[in-house]
């Protein structure tokens, strides 16, 4: 999930570096997104094959996709003999790069949730810490940052049938801790489109529904967050295939990236081409959708019994 190149030279590189350091993003993930790209950067400007640089670390090429990538963790004297290579010597500027591993090497707040987490949902979560803005399309369930805890509660008993007790709560438990994004000074805008079916689906009964509605109608008042309803009439306009979120961020190293959920996995999309695709379809939906005001006042007549 690396930028797309773009060639960068010392300086800039290093005022960057510094820069990450001096403002929290929000976790490991997004600092393994942004070294991985600063080392990129590093190594095209250098004209250094992949393959070289696995060498380098007595590593294969691969491995240095994926660090590039940001999908896994760094050893120090792996980072120290690429930034050799690459001919980044100054004490200073090093100990810069090699700070920043340190800090993506750290475990992020979801850690302790490791035994519910399945870890296509880490990468999610470290993003959403770092997003300053949160697009985000549902056809099934309501969106997760939205959810009560009863509501999330009978998603997770749905998705999860053999959980124990103990299990389920502990899922629950992940999903609220997700949701205190929305309350930071800082977090992020949640802009998101809920299609009209999963507002009528009951799940988890009457009152579970009602509860879930009541915290829809409070959130609608968030000066951060826009609730839209697709309605039944959008009909195929509204099948993008699945629920897709896009976020953006504020760090000009990180690029826009759309998460697309499947039933055990999920896909990162990072190539411009691909999330300037999902981005036109996303745009059409807004458009087409309720707007905010049309969507409240829907959630009005639901709780008003019409």
């Amino acid at each position: 999930m690396a930028a797309q190149p773009e060639p960068v030279g010392p300086a800039p590189s290093e005022t960057a570096v510094r820069r990450i350091l001096s403002t929290p993003l929000g976790g490991p993930t997004v600092l393994r997104i942004v070294l991985g790209t600063h080392l990129r950067r590093l190594r095209e400007a250098g004209h250094i094959t992949r393959e070289a640089a696995g060498d380098a670390i007595r590593g294969s090429h691969a491995k240095i996709s994926r660090l590039e990538l940001g999908r896994v963790g760094y050893k120090e004297r792996d980072v120290a003999d690429l930034l050799t290579l690459y001919g980044v010597h100054d004490a200073a500027r090093r100990e810069e790069f090699l700070t920043l591993a340190r800090h993506a090497n750290n475990p992020g707040w979801w850690h302790k949730y490791s035994d519910v987490l399945p870890g296509w949902l880490e990468t999610l979560l470290g993003l959403e810490e770092a997003a300053s803005m949160i697009r985000t399309y549902e056809m099934q369930f309501v969106p997760t940052l939205l959810q009560t805890p009863e509501y999330a509660r009978a998603v997770c008993e749905l998705a999860h049938p053999g959980a124990s007790p103990e299990e389920t709560e502990r899922r629950v438990g992940l999903r609220m801790r997700r949701q205190e994004l929305l309350r930071r000074p800082e977090g992020p805008r949640l802009w998101t489109v809920i299609d009209e079916a999963a507002l009528r689906r009951p799940l988890g009964g009457r009152a579970v529904m009602r509860g879930q509605f009541e915290h829809l109608r409070r959130l609608a008042e968030h000066p951060r967050v826009t609730i839209q309803i697709a309605p039944f009439e959008l009909g195929g306009l509204a099948a993008t295939g699945g629920p897709v979120t896009i976020l953006r961020f504020a760090e000009p190293d990180l690029p826009d990236i759309v998460h697309l959920e499947q039933l055990t996995s999920a896909l990162y999309l990072d190539k411009r081409a691909e999330v300037e695709t999902y981005m036109v379809v996303m745009d059409r939906l807004f458009a087409a959708a309720e707007t905010h005001e049309s969507s409240v006042a829907f959630l009005d007549r639901v709780l008003d019994g019409k």
